[in-house]
């Protein structure tokens, strides 16, 4: 995401105010300290209000509209990964700013009924992260191994004049790419097809690229992410000549829960 900040006053710098950033809530009934890890870069302590067994973890924080850099984002989702080995995380949108701790105890108490269902929905689970892509080298080769008419007509226009062969050249450059994006597809179901056994939740996200062929995410009981684990390295054993994977996490469940709260 690109912001034009030409001529825009950065917020950061102004004066101190005795505001809370919120970045996600979790299952604690008491006051906890996690160390300096507070958005802004300036060393702003992390630590949790409650009301009742439901903590928000927040930081101090200037009445701000924060933008949207890289920067932002990841001490945003560093805040999170903090507390994710302890506690059920709910993760909060991005920027959420409350003028006190009181109100924010306030609107846990609130909306306490419509958390707790979300605490067990997202109990014992974690976020992993599956990419796939094409080895560029080896999936043209692929494509015209397994597509005669493709191949046909390739050898059939090596033998025209040039100027009789430009609309052919055009023709094939089209039927690769359509075989291109049917091979994408039948990779992609077989690949969710294997890991399907070990997951609660599947999350596929937009294709960046040519060659991408999987970009997604997996909600997984903490108990299966060993079979997942192995269920990867299997597929890249399989695979591994024509598919590169890229398998990350655990993560907070960012894909499938971004809580918008009203403050």
């Amino acid at each position: 995401m690109s912001c034009n900040l030409e001529g825009k006053k950065n917020y950061l710098d102004t004066k101190k105010e005795d505001h809370k950033y919120i970045y996600c809530l979790i299952e604690l009934g008491k006051k906890e300290n996690f160390g300096p890890l507070g958005i802004g870069g300036k060393g702003d302590e992390l630590y949790t209000v409650f009301y009742k067994d439901i903590a928000a973890l927040i930081s101090d924080s200037p009445l701000t509209e924060y933008l949207p850099s890289r920067e932002h984002y990841l001490a945003h989702e560093k805040a999170i990964e903090r507390v994710i080995n302890q506690f059920t995380v709910l993760p909060v949108r991005f920027g959420t700013v409350a003028k006190s701790e009181q109100e924010i105890t306030g609107m846990i108490e609130r909306e306490y009924d419509r958390f707790c269902p979300l605490f067990r929905k997202f109990e014992g689970k974690n976020e992993l992260g599956l990419k796939a892509f094409f080895k560029k080298e080896n999936i043209y080769e692929i494509i015209l191994e397994r597509n005669d008419e493709i191949k046909n007509l390739k050898d059939r226009i090596a033998k025209m004049p040039a100027k009789e062969s430009y609309h052919y050249k055009i023709k094939i450059g089209e039927m690769v790419v359509n075989a291109l994006e049917e091979e994408k597809e039948r990779c992609k179901e077989e690949i969710l097809k294997t890991i399907s056994p070990w997951v609660v939740e599947v999350k596929t996200n937009d294709n960046y690229g040519d060659k991408m062929v999987l970009n997604s995410a997996f909600l997984v009981d903490q108990e299966n992410e060993e079979m997942l684990d192995q269920t990867i390295k299997s597929l890249d054993e399989t695979w591994g000549e024509q598919i590169i994977f890229k398998y990350t996490g655990p993560f907070p469940p960012f894909n499938f829960i971004n809580l918008t709260i009203k403050i």
